[in-house]
């Protein structure tokens, strides 16, 4: 039997502490990082307990009758640690579904952690998903991950302009100068997309304060004049992309190939995965081939996301 409990801000400490120690969380859901956007979602996260002790998180929130995990982050689903056992997971899910029928929720959205980011197996989750919950997927992106321990070499498109910038001198440079980047990137978004970046600059800069070691930028300069830059998310064994934009100069000199050539295979070399992120909008629904050709491009290949539903 678990008891399960709604995360309150008191439980803090806890949670981070076991996110910390677990096999398959990574610092997006460390709290300074999930409450950073508090006001746009309502939390309904979880914490469920066996014996007195934390057996595991989900970390979620609640729009009507629908439990979502996560729509605020790249990725959600069910923190575990390695005394996780998959018959322990089997019950939770049981007990999961019965507690949220008593609390009024009727659906749950999942979308688990891609087992890129996993310090150990941790699919335990997948398995009541399909036998208890009859949980359908209803998503699925394709992301393009570069493996960094088998040193694939990069297409001679990608290597011709990673050559071209250093011919110019493009210089690259790991700064915290958020607002060097910011304009270039909104501009590129609005020009293209009629979009905008999911964090607004003061977000990002909130964010960078509170975790310095897990997001990291690069900008790119061409005789002082900032070209390109990049925001990468380091947590644990991945280094995943997050933001990058380059001006037309920045493009047509290869900054972006600068940046990924900097950061690959001088400052991070020790990483396992290199996760580009994904290449599809609608869902997943709508492929993006001339996005992905690039990615495909620095020799990375196919890792799906899903998004499981389910009717409780």
């Amino acid at each position: 039997m678990f008891e399960i409990r709604r995360y309150t801000p008191a439980d803090a400490d806890a949670w981070n502490a076991y996110v910390a120690t677990s096999k398959n969380g990574t610092f997006l859901f460390n709290r300074s990082y999930m409450d950073y956007h508090a006001d746009r979602f309502t939390d309904h996260s979880l914490m469920f307990y066996t014996d007195g002790c934390l057996h595991s998180l989900l970390p979620a929130h609640i729009d009507g009758s629908t439990l979502y995990s996560h729509l605020g982050l790249t990725y959600g689903g069910l923190i575990t640690n390695m005394h996780t056992t998959a018959v322990s997971v089997i019950q939770l899910f049981r007990e999961l579904n019965e507690w949220l029928r008593h609390a009024g929720i009727t659906r749950v959205v999942y979308k688990p952690v891609p087992w890129i980011y996993h310090q150990q197996p941790a699919e335990e989750d997948l398995y009541p998903l399909f036998w208890i919950c009859n949980a359908k997927v209803t998503a699925r992106i394709i992301a393009s991950v570069y493996f960094m321990q088998k040193h694939l070499r990069w297409r001679k498109g990608r290597r011709d302009q990673l050559h071209r910038a250093l011919r110019c001198g493009i210089e690259v440079v790991r700064e915290n100068n958020f607002r060097t980047f910011w304009p270039i990137l909104e501009n590129n978004l609005e020009n293209r997309f009629g979009a905008h970046p999911v964090h607004t600059l003061e977000e990002m800069e909130l964010l960078h304060s509170r975790f310095p070691d897990n997001i990291i930028l690069y900008n790119a300069y061409m005789e002082g004049r900032p070209v390109a830059g990049y925001v990468f998310y380091l947590t644990g064994q991945v280094l995943r992309g997050q933001y990058c934009s380059a001006t037309p100069e920045g493009k047509h000199l290869g900054a972006m190939d600068a940046i990924y050539d900097r950061a690959l295979f001088h400052d991070f070399t020790d990483v396992q995965y290199v996760d580009f992120g994904g290449s599809t909008t609608d869902n997943g629904a709508t492929l993006n081939e001339g996005l992905i050709a690039q990615k495909e491009g620095f020799s990375a290949r196919a890792v799906c996301y899903d998004t499981y539903e389910w009717e409780v």
